[in-house]
């Protein structure tokens, strides 16, 4: 790598990692995953890396833009993700109860996971800081493509795979490949 190349590196990817870690406030983290993109960890939760866990992708789209975003909200909220798991660039968790990512998954691009609706659907309640949350649960081996987004109470069985730009809102089951807005089974693998 010639000095150019170790320059760039160090301007637009490592100290942006440094900044990251450095305003990152969850305390309650285990595991350590490669990173090759800024992640930030939020919340009072906990959050668990497996083995081999690649946080970034450096021939992707984002790559100089943005950041990985990790929140456990609560005390009582819990995001475990698995080994050998790789996620690309731009991805989001969204965490109040619990989000489960088992063993050899891989995410794509700008992929957001969020087990809550953000705030109550009930106009009267819209401003109350706990929205109705259900666990999210994504099985080993899935391929969930670009732009997916997995709202809560879903469960993705293992060996499926998730097409670009789905909005997953149901119970997808294994060994199929869905998508769409609401994702629905195309196949059977």
């Amino acid at each position: 790598m010639g000095l150019f190349s170790k320059i760039k590196q160090l301007c637009f990817v490592t100290f942006r990692i440094k900044k990251y870690e450095f305003l990152s406030d969850c305390e309650r983290v285990a595991g350590k995953p490669n990173l090759f993109y800024p992640l930030l960890l939020k919340g009072k939760g906990k959050i668990f890396f497996g083995e081999n866990v690649q946080i970034g992708v450096v021939s992707s789209p984002y790559f100089y833009l943005g950041y990985t975003f990790m929140e456990a909200k609560y005390e009582s909220s819990e995001i475990s993700i698995g080994s050998n798991v790789a996620i690309n660039n731009a991805f989001s968790i969204i965490c109040s109860s619990k989000v489960t990512i088992k063993d050899n998954v891989l995410i794509g691009g700008n992929c957001t996971i969020m087990d809550n609706d953000g705030h109550h659907l009930d106009l009267d309640k819209r401003k109350e800081s706990n929205p109705i949350s259900f666990p999210v649960y994504i099985g080993k081996n899935v391929f969930i493509g670009s732009s997916v987004s997995i709202l809560k109470g879903v469960t993705i069985g293992e060996n499926s795979v998730i097409g670009n730009g789905s909005v997953v809102s149901k119970n997808i089951p294994k060994n199929v490949i869905a998508a769409g807005n609401p994702a629905k089974v195309i196949r059977n693998l």
